[in-house]
């Protein structure tokens, strides 16, 4: 199970970008804003939706909440305890 507060593809891309490996039994909750980075090396709010598009396409139990904000820890704390409760779940 892993959790992350960004749907940075640099944490997650070794999940999807391999299609021939078995698939790996986990959840994936992730969180982006609307309003998140888009400088030089990208932009962060398409990213974090192409991100979760990848995990349904690849068949990933995966949740992504997307918010108004921007990239800080704000948003990601208010829902920290529903997230930690959907990933442990039975």
């Amino acid at each position: 199970m892993r959790g992350s507060a960004s749907a940075s593809a640099v944490l997650l891309a070794g999940l999807v970008a391999c299609p021939g490996l078995p698939r790996k039994p986990i959840r994936i909750f992730l969180q982006g804003g609307a309003h998140d980075l888009d400088n030089a090396w990208g932009n962060w709010p398409l990213a974090n939706q192409e991100m979760a598009a990848a995990l349904a396409f690849a068949g990933y139990e995966h949740q992504f909440v997307y918010g108004r904000g921007f990239h800080s820890e704000r948003h990601g704390r208010a829902l920290l305890p529903d997230s930690l409760r959907w990933l442990w779940r039975p």
